[in-house]
């Protein structure tokens, strides 16, 4: 009996032990990510996308356009487009004809001219010409899809959502902050580790990271605010070899 009693005692302090390593182990992540949020904050207090916009709906319009595109690109094509067309109404009197011609600089631009259009129709149908503040609403729309929607959610309405683009994707899997297969699985990660008080502007911070710093062949490191917390285990040096 003294025996089972020694052996369940020694099993209860075996278990308190493993559990207290691991919340050291979650508390010294949660600080971990809450550091890296700190620094890129303190570096871009209020980080903006880079697309231009006028309003909520030429915001939807642009991230749409932006698709395998660059905001570069994008932005000198709308310059144009939104002075003669920002509104749903303007954008069908413009018609898919003269709206192809105003973004034929763009990659893929008839079925994004297509889109537009039939997401305009949409709008003035169902919505009341105006953008939905609501997801489900928002992804219905011809050529919107989840990364769009969080895009339009956080910019035009301060939702806290995160849109993964390619930059953050790899940004996330690989510091690593939360790695996934596919853009929702980093997604579901980071709105589960990211501190709220960061979380409105946290897709922004780690996609101009990826764009800038954390690029994809060549990774500036050595001009990395968080090089000393991330993991990855070849990082550039100044006369290193470029790696993925």
């Amino acid at each position: 009996m003294v025996k089972q009693k020694s052996k369940a005692g020694a099993a209860a302090v075996k278990k308190a032990s493993s559990q207290a390593r691991i919340t050291k182990g979650q508390k010294a992540a949660a600080e971990r990510v809450r550091e890296i949020f700190a620094r890129l904050a303190a570096l871009n207090p209020h980080p903006k996308g880079e697309l231009d916009y006028v309003n909520p709906y030429t915001l939807l319009v642009a991230v749409v356009l932006s698709a395998q595109a660059t905001d570069a690109g994008v932005n000198r094509a709308t310059k144009g487009l939104f002075a003669v067309a920002s509104t749903p109404q303007q954008m069908l009197a413009l018609g898919e004809e003269g709206l192809r011609d105003k973004i034929k600089t763009i990659g893929l631009f008839r079925a994004k001219a297509k889109n537009v259009i039939a997401l305009s129709r949409k709008l003035i149908d169902e919505f009341g010409g105006e953008v939905p503040r609501r997801r489900e609403a928002l992804e219905s729309l011809p050529g919107v899809g989840r990364k769009t929607a969080n895009v339009v959610l956080n910019i035009a309405f301060g939702e806290k959502t995160i849109a993964v683009d390619t930059h953050l994707f790899r940004v996330s899997n690989r510091i690593p902050l939360a790695r996934g297969k596919t853009p929702e699985e980093v997604e579901k990660g980071l709105l589960a580790i990211v501190p709220d008080e960061y979380l409105l502007h946290a897709h922004h911070w780690l996609i101009l990271h990826g764009r800038y710093i954390c690029k994809a062949r060549k990774p500036d490191c050595l001009a990395c605010p968080i090089a000393d917390l991330c993991e990855f285990n070849e990082k550039t040096t100044s006369s290193g070899p470029a790696t993925i």
